[in-house]
């Protein structure tokens, strides 16, 4: 299994509306492509997302065929609008 860390910067008083379009977008479009969601979390001291998303199969190819979606190039709401920075991290179980 894969798993993914991401965290986002989110432009200043988005936060919550970012969080409500990527429940509602975002997270069942990535389960249709056999994702997994550990968990999420919202930051608003900082403004930040952080979440962690993993699959079972080859990331990869996964991620490449939900990004490459017409589905995906097509998703409404599209909270990435409001991402400012973002970095992704393929992260280790140890515990």
């Amino acid at each position: 299994m894969t798993i993914q860390v991401g965290r986002q910067r989110i432009s200043e008083g988005k936060l919550d509306q970012f969080v409500e379009e990527w429940t509602t977008s975002v997270v069942p479009l990535r389960e249709a492509f056999g994702f997994t969601f550990p968990g999420a979390w919202s930051l608003p001291d900082s403004g930040e997302f952080v979440f962690v998303v993993s699959h079972e199969g080859d990331f990869d190819e996964a991620n490449r065929a939900y990004f490459e979606s017409e589905a995906r190039k097509q998703l409404t709401p599209n909270p990435t609008v409001h991402i400012e920075d973002a970095s992704v991290s393929v992260a280790n179980v140890v515990l």
